[in-house]
């Protein structure tokens, strides 16, 4: 009993060594995910509208750039930002900048189908109705049709920024010292997989958070709309 109540002290003193690296890792982390938030939401409207334009060019446009950001890996899409561009134009970034870029562009594209998809869900009589209201194409998108998107999307744009938070991991890969390489390090060094397991705890406790204001929006939404919530 003795033996094991030392190990476990030993366990917890190692642990608490380790943390204060594991949660600068965290900040990155965190830092990474709310800058990807801040960008590619926004972005991703455009795009979406773009999309679903009657101008060929700019409807095509959008559509291939969606094709390239969801049809490739992020992982290599961090190496191309991170290694080709500064050989092949000398544009040179920092590890963390160049994966914030890099999970903007890819994250909008995903957006940008999610907005596509809430709008494309929006019942046509909708869009009969502003017209017999004589309201205009832009007045019937930015007046009616988004502001019923966006209860609608709600749900999976949570889920993506529930995605988001695993995948800033990837960043690692190009020397950025968040929560996955801090605790890698820390495994390497020591031959232990106590950071490991801190770093599980850690991003299951983001998303938590991210989960519970999740569910926070989406009640609110319903019950602005009239519904019963659970």
């Amino acid at each position: 009993m003795n033996a094991f109540i030392t190990d476990f002290l030993e366990w917890i003193n190692y642990a608490g060594g380790i943390l204060p690296a594991l949660l600068a890792g965290t900040w990155v982390t965190v830092k990474l995910f709310f800058w990807t938030l801040v960008f590619s939401l926004p972005l991703g409207l455009p795009i979406a509208l773009g999309s679903r334009s009657r101008i060929w060019p700019l409807k095509a446009l959008c559509r291939a750039y969606v094709f390239v950001f969801r049809g490739t890996p992020l992982l290599l899409q961090l190496f191309f930002f991170y290694f080709f561009l500064p050989i092949a134009f000398d544009i040179k970034m920092d590890a963390f900048t160049t994966g914030v870029i890099t999970f903007i562009l890819n994250y909008a594209a995903y957006f940008a189908e999610i907005y596509r998809g809430g709008i494309n869900g929006i019942d046509k009589g909708q869009y009969e109705a502003a017209h017999a209201l004589g309201l205009s194409k832009r007045q019937t998108m930015f007046g009616i049709i988004l502001p019923q998107t966006f209860k609608i999307i709600l749900p999976p744009v949570s889920n993506e920024a529930i995605v988001l938070v695993k995948d800033t991991a990837l960043v690692s890969v190009i020397a950025v010292s968040e929560l996955m390489k801090a605790s890698r390090g820390a495994v390497n060094r020591d031959v232990d997989m106590t950071a490991y397991i801190l770093a599980a705890v850690i991003y299951l406790l983001l998303t938590f958070v991210l989960t519970i204001l999740s569910n926070y929006l989406e009640k609110r939404s319903l019950r602005y709309d009239g519904k019963e919530v659970a």
